[in-house]
């Protein structure tokens, strides 16, 4: 179990993992120059969510760490579409490409893409406020706040109230 911040009694660890696979055309201009344009790209998506209680600890605290749990598998619903839109932004990305080595330079421009890629689906998926909002509805817990109704509410409202 991880170390608590003052005030907390369990703790739900989501772990959004995402991982890009791009692959592209390469037209030879000359001996050092071509034009690379991207493909293809494969998203793989996960989430991970372990949920650590320790002995004894009330079930309304247990109730909380699932709320956390149900709003991340919340975000993960629309996750596939979110990285299909990100990665359609990239398909047909033209760039040139120059040096003595024409494959190691595409190589290496399709790892940076990839990389990009997989940023901008961490950066646009952002359950983040939504969890902190959750934990302000429910004192982190500590009240007596239905959790499917803060989680409801977390997820309605994130937009307007977020912390």
């Amino acid at each position: 179990m991880p170390s608590l911040n003052y005030g907390e009694n369990a703790e739900c660890d989501s772990d959004f993992l995402s991982n890009a696979t791009v692959a592209g055309q390469t037209h030879q201009t000359d001996a050092t120059r071509a034009t690379l344009t991207v493909a293809h790209i494969q998203m793989n998506l996960r989430l991970n969510v372990t949920i650590w209680v320790p002995n004894g600890v009330t079930s309304h605290v247990s109730e909380h760490e699932e709320g956390h749990r149900q709003i991340s598998e919340y975000y993960y619903q629309t996750a596939e579409e979110l990285a299909e839109r990100i990665a359609t932004t990239y398909v047909g990305k033209q760039v040139e490409i120059d040096g003595t080595d024409l494959q190691a330079e595409s190589n290496k421009f399709l790892q940076q893409t990839a990389a990009a890629i997989t940023a901008d689906y961490s950066r646009e998926l952002n359950p983040g406020p939504t969890q902190l909002l959750y934990d302000s509805i429910t004192d982190h817990s500590r009240n007596q706040v239905v959790v499917k109704e803060a989680v409801a509410h977390a997820i309605k409202n994130v937009a307007i109230e977020s912390p």
